[in-house]
């Protein structure tokens, strides 16, 4: 790959960008080391597999933060792309001008714009993670490193992260596997040993999809003797037969689906009513395969994942812009789920500058007839879930996403993969397999857990299944960014008429057709990129 930033590039980007802020992947709680950038060579970095490990770290960093030379810190690897996603497909809705942020994504202006930092930082950071990867699987094949548990655990991970980089790249800047033609529809480039500042042409989707599931394939053999992870900030056996099971969902290898996510889920309870209410804020919580453990000294403040989703976090957006479920959507959800619990229907609308326009006081709230009980019901709210006096409450806001320590801008863990999204991934694909008795099963296993009213049998055929699952989806993973390929995957469109979005507001991203119909769904390749990249023009522009 090649762009203006990377042309820059020697192949010490290998170390120079990834190892300033090294996470030591141990059972203390010293978990940073910090190297001066321009310390370490590339031969110095590949001469053990100590150091490779720290290379590897630079990775597991890299997940949710931007400190890359060219990229923007204000999208911070998966702690900004998740929500955005969310932003994008509508499932996560605005309320209030806050500091803007993430607005324009779901207006639809940015991933429809070549040359917006939203495009090129996806774009960029995903092929670090591609550039990374590739020094490590080809410094070790020159090497003459013996096998042992850690050389697998450290060559599963390379493979696996590129797996997932050119996983997240073809479902976004192309065609959905399921809605288009594969075999023909241009993907993404394949840069495998390549230098940083080389160019390669698109590749076709089929031909993506095959490097992606021989490098995941090849993951799961290196990480079944591999030494145990560190923390769940590595790519674990699990995580990897979970990241194999998102890739076969996304292509409709329904069967590969089902097994992988059953693998995947194995020693990862579900989360009783308790825990799925502590707040989504910790890698230790029973359901979590893979998330980043974060400290103080990494933290992203406020370009976190915490300042974008949680109500309570103490910065301007967050104050200023309650994020909200789609109103339709939660009034879907039985009375007997205690998922309903993570948000307020009935929250006070206090911001006098609500898109709604029903902000400010019990004069323009529908839902209250005095000024006490509506002053009364905003500091309840304050002070149950840790806010200041300065955040606003809006009605159907998100109490789902809840600070370790609330009030504050401290950072909190960053959770990508759990077991309820493996059941939910089984059974879909059961389903779509029609296998009815399966996905019933795997369904009410999860359903009991979050409804004991929840009844599977109710539930008797492919349709009725799958749109079970698709509310269970939406309610169980909302805001942790699957909405966007999810519309993909099911071909389904956005229309914001009765979901408590503001039309004036949002624009064009209020009403979307399917994405099977309407290539606005696909990112547009960074300008940057197709200026630089001798082997792409402007006719390969999505």
């Amino acid at each position: 790959m090649k762009n203006k930033m990377l042309n820059k590039m020697t192949r010490k980007i290998y170390i120079l960008l990834l190892a300033m802020s090294l996470i030591v992947t141990s059972c203390s709680e010293t978990y940073l080391e910090t190297v001066p950038t321009d310390s370490i060579s590339e031969v110095a970095a590949f001469s053990s597999l100590d150091n490779i490990d720290l290379v590897l770290n630079g990775l597991h960093r890299q997940m949710f933060s931007a400190q890359l030379n060219g990229s923007s810190e204000t999208r911070n690897g998966e702690s900004h792309f998740m929500p955005s996603l969310d932003f994008i497909s509508g499932e996560v809705i605005h309320t209030g001008p806050g500091f803007n942020w993430m607005k324009a994504e779901a207006q639809w202006l940015l991933h429809t714009n070549a040359n917006s930092t939203t495009v090129f930082n996806f774009w960029y950071q995903r092929y670090h993670f591609v550039a990374t990867a590739n020094a490590i699987i080809n410094n070790v094949a020159s090497s003459d490193f013996p096998e042992t548990p850690q050389l697998n655990r450290i060559l599963g991970q390379a493979h696996a992260y590129r797996a997932w980089a050119y996983w997240r790249l073809v479902t976004t800047f192309s065609k959905g596997y399921l809605i288009g033609n594969p075999s023909t529809d241009p993907g993404v480039p394949i840069t495998n040993g390549l230098a940083i500042n080389e160019g390669a042409p698109r590749g076709t989707v089929e031909q993506v999809y095959d490097q992606i599931e021989n490098d995941i394939n090849a993951a799961i053999e290196f990480l079944k003797n591999a030494s145990a992870p560190d923390n769940k900030s590595n790519i674990s056996l699990n995580a990897a037969y979970g990241i194999k099971a998102r890739i076969a969902l996304s292509k409709g290898d329904w069967s590969t689906a089902a097994t992988n996510a059953a693998l995947a889920r194995e020693g990862f309870p579900l989360f009783n009513e308790e825990q799925w209410h502590a707040g989504f804020n910790s890698e230790s919580l029973s359901e979590v395969i893979w998330a980043s453990r974060i400290i103080d000294t990494e933290s992203n403040f406020f370009a976190s994942y915490f300042y974008y989703i949680s109500f309570m976090f103490n910065g301007g957006e967050c104050r200023g812009n309650n994020k909200i479920i789609n109103i339709e959507l939660y009034n879907s959800i039985p009375e007997t789920d205690h998922r309903t619990k993570a948000w307020l229907p009935l929250a006070p609308n206090t911001n006098s500058a609500a898109y709604n326009g029903q902000g400010g006081s019990f004069e323009t709230d529908p839902n209250y007839d005095d000024a006490a009980s509506f002053n009364a019901e905003k500091a309840a709210i304050i002070a149950e879930y840790g806010a200041t006096d300065a955040h606003n409450t809006h009605p159907y806001m998100n109490v789902k996403f809840k600070q370790s320590n609330p009030g504050t801008n401290n950072p909190d863990d960053v959770i990508y993969m759990r077991s309820a999204e493996m059941y939910l991934i089984e059974a879909e694909a059961k389903a779509m397999m029609n296998d009815i008795p399966g996905a019933q099963d795997v369904l009410g296993v999860l359903g009991v857990s979050r409804d004991p009213a929840f009844d599977k049998t109710a539930f008797t055929n492919q349709t009725t299944l799958m749109n079970q699952i698709k509310l269970q989806r939406r309610v169980e993973l909302w805001g942790e960014g699957f909405g966007y390929h999810d519309k993909i995957r099911w071909d389904e469109g956005i229309d914001h008429t009765n979901s408590g979005a503001s039309l004036n507001i949002y624009g064009d991203g209020f009403i979307q057709d399917k994405p099977s119909v309407n290539d606005d769904w696909i990112f547009k390749i960074p300008q940057d990129e197709i200026n630089a990249n001798p082997f792409l023009t402007e006719a390969d522009q999505n």
